[in-house]
């Protein structure tokens, strides 16, 4: 084997690397826009709720909560602290709208900061 073989070689070998590699990344790229139109379109085939629907279940924003359920809650809270404790705020959520993860996230961790066993 001649001199100009031997250095000729590892040329060809790192050029057939990054021919495979760009071809190995353009069938990648093609595959995750295929699988991202499928949950696209799985998302949106999804069972949608009537806008109608949804807007009747929505209860305004500034609607309070009725008397009754404050006591109801009142009273859950009584027999789950084995006290009388004094609601401060209430407000309804909208099970249709998409929860914020951080916000719940954070709702979480307010209310497991309450040491409710020091009162």
């Amino acid at each position: 084997m001649s001199t100009e073989n031997l250095l000729f070689l590892p040329l060809v070998l790192i050029a057939a690397w990054f021919v495979a590699a760009a071809a190995a990344r353009s069938i990648a790229r093609r595959e995750i826009e295929k699988l991202r139109a499928e949950m696209e379109g799985r998302t949106a085939a999804a069972v949608p709720v009537p806008a109608a629907a949804a807007r009747a279940a929505e209860p305004p924003p500034s609607e309070e909560l009725d008397d009754e359920i404050l006591a109801v809650l009142s009273a859950a809270v009584a027999a789950f602290l084995g006290k009388t404790a004094r609601i401060r705020r209430a407000r309804l959520l909208s099970p249709f709208e998409p929860s914020n993860a951080w916000a719940q996230q954070g709702r979480v961790y307010v209310q497991a900061s309450h040491n409710l066993g020091a009162r």
